[in-house]
């Protein structure tokens, strides 16, 4: 076997003082043909080079990696994965910072300095897991979620506070920043990091399922357990075989008045229904048509990796990435310069990597979807809402009742006030989210939902009493755009106010519905829905007395919230009616790509990212209260 030494390939990164291994000296040097190796593979590569001859690494491993996909009859050999970075979410996070804490007890118990426990890798922790929809609609909904979340959570938050003073290598990002890979992709991330005088990728593992929204900005990484994460916080090498790697060629462009969550729900249904399945395997999109979508709306696709099985949804840094990260107040020549050096960045026209399988996607194929009743790969054209609620209905021996209830809405003070009675049927919708998922973290999904809100408050539409309505976008920049635009005060009309920035619905923090409706479905034959721009809608997790929950894209959530029941057919019967009591389509108010993409240019500033977030970091009153 030949001998390599990692020293021998670092070069500096033409016209800066960055030094790097270089990847394609290393190719050169053992014979690799990179060119043909898939780009989610390279940075695994590149971290197995630059490591040879450290904790139990082999040039071996590099080679088996490098010669992949290794030939039928030869035993698989392990290569190991080492994360430049850890993400977590406070739920899964805390744990982690307990066993440090617990570690520098027993080191302080030795007699030993109890600092000389220290994670060795960068780890990022951010609370967003606590916030509940407690209180929707009103101006007051966002100080009154963040005081009960405080006051729910004033232990741990202290301690997290005490963690985050304590380790140098320990961020903690307070409450009410976002959702935790949303803050990634918009600032944590900055395209590369720095080890050891070096210039690497930027590679993580992360304590959720929806750590691969990174992959959206070719960024290895996926979401593991808590020991494995910990083990990674620790600088050990995760040792996994040689992944299968699925890619998907994309060409096209996506047709006036498709949305990134049609396209997502379209992928979620490709994949899943994929013979040979995705789980435990890479998924790569490469081709023409990934030219055509956005960071955004790569993101989208990416943060779906669960729900279509993958380990990854990757896309490999290139000019759009390199844009978006100087859109959002960062520097994207440097990384796209070390990428493009290390053989790593994608660029529109050049040949395709090998693949496990290559799949295919024409864009302009991509229809209106939803996704629904129960489960996120269950596919429907948006025409087909209704009938698929009424087979939910009609299934089983049961007696649809009405029931007449008392809904409650929130003033602008947050306090409660009764509203005249209704009766609640099947199909009514009792909750519309645009929750903090990965719908809610894409610009221009939040810009059209905006635009809908402003063409359908201008006619006076309404949404009936009863929706609980609420919006927790991805991060508090999403507020400084949508407010910018003129559009969120359009938003609050509809009851869609901010209530609050993490994760909500998608999780279970949907909140109370008001009491006599919660009464009227656990003591009544009746199937009502939610609908929300998220990316789970599993019977029970949304609300555990809605049974039937659609995913759509947040113009649609106020569509439908608009419709006030998904027993409809929302592309030939109107929402409502207008002042004048004229019928109203959705054809009405849908804003054109035009119109969304105009204002996205007029209201979006790298500037704002920065000092949005820069400004969130001390935290909100409650936060900086705590001891």
């Amino acid at each position: 076997m030949t001998s390599f030494d990692p020293s021998s390939s670092i070069k500096t990164l033409p016209g800066t003082s960055h030094r790097y291994h270089s990847l394609p000296d290393t190719a050169e040097r053992l014979g690799i043909n990179l060119d043909e190796l898939p780009f989610s593979l390279r940075p695994i590569l590149e971290g197995i080079a630059r490591n040879v001859g450290k904790n139990g690494i082999t040039v071996e491993q590099l080679q088996a990696l490098g010669n992949w996909p290794s030939h039928q009859g030869q035993e698989p050999v392990e290569i190991p994965f080492t994360a430049g970075r850890v993400i977590m979410h406070d739920l899964s996070g805390t744990p982690a910072i307990v066993d440090f804490a617990a570690m520098r007890s027993a080191v302080e118990r030795m007699g030993l300095n109890p600092s000389i426990i220290e994670p060795l890798v960068r780890a990022d922790l951010v609370i967003d897991h606590t916030v509940t929809m407690d209180n929707t609609g009103s101006p007051a909904s966002l100080r009154i979620n963040s005081e009960l979340e405080a006051a729910r959570n004033t232990e741990r938050y202290g301690f997290l506070k005490w963690g985050a003073q304590a380790f140098d290598t320990i961020r903690i990002i307070p409450p009410q920043t976002g959702i935790v890979h949303q803050v990634n992709l918009e600032y944590l991330a900055q395209g590369y990091l720095q080890q050891d005088d070096l210039m690497i990728p930027d590679t993580l593992i992360g304590m959720d399922s929806h750590t691969p929204m990174a992959n959206a900005l070719g960024i290895v990484g996926w979401g593991v357990g808590g020991i494995e994460a910990g083990a990674s916080m620790l600088g050990q090498p995760m040792e996994m075989l040689a992944p299968e790697v699925i890619g998907v060629e994309l060409t096209g462009a996506l047709k006036e008045g498709v949305t990134a969550t049609d396209l997502v729900l379209t992928i979620t249904e490709m994949l899943r229904k994929y013979p040979r399945g995705v789980v435990g395997k890479f998924v790569e999109y490469v081709g023409e048509g990934s030219a055509n979508l956005s960071l955004p709306d790569r993101a989208t696709i990416a943060n779906m990796s669960p729900e279509y099985g993958a380990t990854m949804g990757f896309f490999p840094f290139d000019e759009i990435a390199a844009d978006y990260m100087k859109a959002t107040g960062r520097d994207g020549d440097l990384p796209l310069g070390y990428y493009q050096a290390q053989n790593m960045a994608w660029k529109a026209g050049q040949k395709l990597p090998r693949y496990t399988d290559l799949l295919h996607l024409d864009l302009s194929t991509v229809e209106p979807s939803v996704a629904g009743p129960k489960r996120p790969q269950d596919r429907l054209p948006l025409g087909d809402i209704g009938k698929v609620f009424q087979q939910t209905a009609t299934a089983g021996d049961r007696t649809p009742e009405e029931v007449t209830v008392t809904p409650v809405k929130a003033d602008e003070n947050g306090i409660f006030q009764s509203l005249p009675e209704r009766t609640l049927k099947d199909g009514d919708i009792v909750i519309a989210a645009i929750t903090a998922c990965t719908n809610t973290s894409n610009p221009g999904l939040l810009i059209a939902a905006g635009l809908l809100a402003k063409k359908a408050n201008e006619l006076g539409l309404t949404v009936p009493d009863g929706v609980k309505t609420s919006m927790a976008p991805g991060s508090p920049v999403a507020t400084d755009f949508l407010t910018k635009a003129g559009l969120q005060e359009h938003l609050d009309a509809l009851g869609f106010n901010t209530a609050g920035y993490g994760c909500t619905t998608c999780v279970g923090n949907s909140g109370p519905l008001a009491p006599s409706i919660e009464a009227a479905l656990r003591d009544h034959d009746i199937i009502v829905s939610s609908v929300l721009s998220g990316n789970r809608n599993f019977e029970g997790r949304v609300h555990p007395d809605v049974d039937t929950n659609f995913l759509m894209s947040p113009p649609l959530v106020i569509a439908m919230a608009i419709a006030g029941n998904v027993n409809i057919d929302v592309t030939k019967e109107p929402l409502g009616q207008d002042a004048q009591g004229n019928d109203v389509f959705l054809k009405d108010i849908w804003p054109s790509n035009a119109e969304i993409t105009q204002t996205m240019h007029e209201c979006m500033d790298p500037t704002a990212f920065r000092e949005t977030y820069e400004n969130s970091m001390g935290g909100p009153e409650t936060w900086q209260k705590l001891e």
